[in-house]
Order: C-alpha cells, then structure tokens, then sequence
C-alpha cells in the first residue's frame, strides 16, 4: 500500500437495540447498562469517522437513539431490515455500502470497542491487504473486525468462536502488536475495566462518571 492515506474504507457497524444490548453487564451494571451500549456504539463509531482510511461509516441499527446520535457526528444509517441477526445485519450492510460505494473496501466493525484509538484502526485498516482479513478480539476466539477488499464478499461468521470460523474460512489475522484498542470489545465488567484503563471515548466516560456516582451514592441508587 502507498504511504499516501486514502480514504478507501466503508466501515459496517452493527448496534442491536440499547433496550437489549449487552445483557452480560446487566449484573454489575443493572442501571446504566443501555447508557453504556449507546456509550460504546457512539464512541466506536467516533474514533472511525475519524480515520483517513475511512470514507464512509455505515451503522446498521433500528435504534432511533442510536441512529440520531451516530448521524449527528457523520454517519450513515442503515435499518435493520433483516432483522435477522448479527451476521444478517452486517451482510445487510455489506451490500448497501457495496451498492453506493463500488470500488472500495468493506470491512465489519463491532460497535463495543469504548477504548478503539482512530490511529489503530488505521493501522489496522492499512495491514488489510489480503483479500479477507480480520482482528482477533483481545480472549482469542473472537472477532472484532472483519474486511473484504473491493468486490470481496465479506462472508461474515460472527459469533462463538468466530475468530477460527473466519480463518476456516480463508479470512487472513492480522498479526500488528500495539493495536490493544482494536482488539477490547467489551461484554462483561471485567472487559470494561480494561478499556477503561486503556482509555475510553468522551460518551462512555461520560457514563462512567454517572457509575461512580451511582455507586458513591450521589444518585441515592446504587448502580
């Protein structure tokens, strides 16, 4: 790839329902829990926009909160009309950014990386160059992105064990060191507290603080 950046991504970010999203933080997190999926969408979706590499950012979702708040910062949605699962949505979104964007890249991005650094995606993105490539979540048996050159299928496998189904596959890792922020998705209290030292985005710290305060007992419930 040319050492000149250019923007030659369409980024897929699907976000299921915040009402529903990321039951397994609903234990340590009964309260702010939905806050806390808007937070990681909206902050995900951020640190994407702003890569040189990334052209359009296209979030699959029928939240209506989502979406008015990822349009807000430049982003395209897309509703849900499958309706069908994770790996429906993304194949949902694949083909419209397809459709309106022939000629570049699409890649699949989970919307839970609170922590995600637009400088790592970037490399991220710049290391794609096999047809099918993906990241590696930070346990080693997920996927955090997925991306398929111009006129590649994305073929997306998500879900258990998804990081063996897309090599299976022919989906190439990406074997970069240093891109911590691309591989910390967050589903459980201990994920967030590692993104959390990492360094999360203005929308999830912004409902960290109201957890803090929650659990100071500055909101008279503890969260």
């Amino acid at each position: 790839m040319s050492d000149v950046q250019v923007a030659s991504w369409i980024l897929v970010i699907p976000v299921k329902r915040t009402a529903i999203a990321k039951s397994r933080l609903a234990a340590a997190y009964p309260q702010h829990r939905p806050e806390l999926a808007h937070a990681f969408a909206v902050d995900t979706t951020a640190a994407a926009l702003d890569s040189p590499l990334v052209y359009a950012v296209l979030v699959v979702t029928d939240d209506p909160v989502v979406s008015a708040d990822v349009t807000a910062i430049g982003a395209h949605v897309v509703p849900d009309l499958p309706g069908v699962g994770l790996n429906g949505a993304l194949e949902h979104g694949a083909a419209v950014a397809a459709a309106q964007y022939p000629g570049m890249g699409v890649a699949a991005l989970s919307a839970d990386l609170p922590a995600l650094r637009t400088a790592e995606l970037s490399a991220v993105l710049a290391a794609c160059t096999a047809d099918r490539s993906f990241v590696i979540d930070e346990p080693g048996t997920g996927t955090t992105m997925l991306a398929a050159g111009p006129g590649i299928p994305l073929d997306p496998r998500f879900g258990v064990g998804s990081a063996l189904a897309h090599q299976t596959s022919g989906a190439l890792p990406i074997a970069l060191t240093s891109i911590d922020s691309v591989r910390r998705d967050v589903d459980t209290a201990a994920d967030l507290a590692h993104a959390v030292q990492l360094g999360v985005g203005p929308a999830t710290a912004d409902v960290m603080s109201l957890v803090l305060g929650a659990a100071t007992g500055s909101e008279g419930l503890a969260c």
